[in-house]
């Protein structure tokens, strides 16, 4: 299984969802490969390396990268696009695939309390997909929204 997670700049949202889902595919023995990218190459801000370093989990290596990187990009089994779908637009991803859009909002300019309230909800959906996925179901973007559950969160 070859599982993408797109955003437009790869440097927070997507690069926190690889590494929870890496994470959690290696603690349930879940074969498969992960990857992340965005429609524009920047960075991966510091803050999302710092708040993922606070659960065990190091992205101080990740890159950001355009989906034109990967390796054959064109061939995943699942996209997840998670950018905030009220304040920006989320790349497109045209080739043939099973597609779930799940907005997170995007945390960067705010406090630290904010970081960690995204990384949370990324660790919520990515464990649950995880556990689906090993279970050999592929959820609804309904339910994996609601694992996120932002709306239950505090701000």
């Amino acid at each position: 299984m070859r599982i993408l997670v797109l955003c437009t700049h790869n440097s927070a949202r997507s690069q926190m969802a690889e590494g929870w889902l890496r994470h959690h595919a290696q603690g349930l023995g879940l074969p498969c490969e992960i990857w992340s990218a965005g429609t524009e190459k920047t960075y991966v801000k510091p803050e999302a390396i710092q708040v993922m370093q606070e659960v065990g989990i190091d992205l101080s290596r990740h890159t950001s990268k355009t989906l034109l990187e990967l390796p054959d990009p064109w061939n995943f089994d699942l996209v997840l696009t998670v950018c905030d779908a009220a304040a920006e637009q989320c790349p497109a991803y045209p080739a043939q695939t099973q597609r779930r859009h799940i907005p997170f909002p995007d945390p960067s300019g705010k406090g630290l309390e904010e970081w960690r309230r995204v990384r949370d909800a990324l660790g919520r959906m990515s464990a649950y997909l995880v556990g689906e996925l090993r279970q050999g179901h592929l959820p609804t973007q309904e339910a994996l929204r609601a694992q996120a559950s932002l709306a239950d969160a505090t701000p």
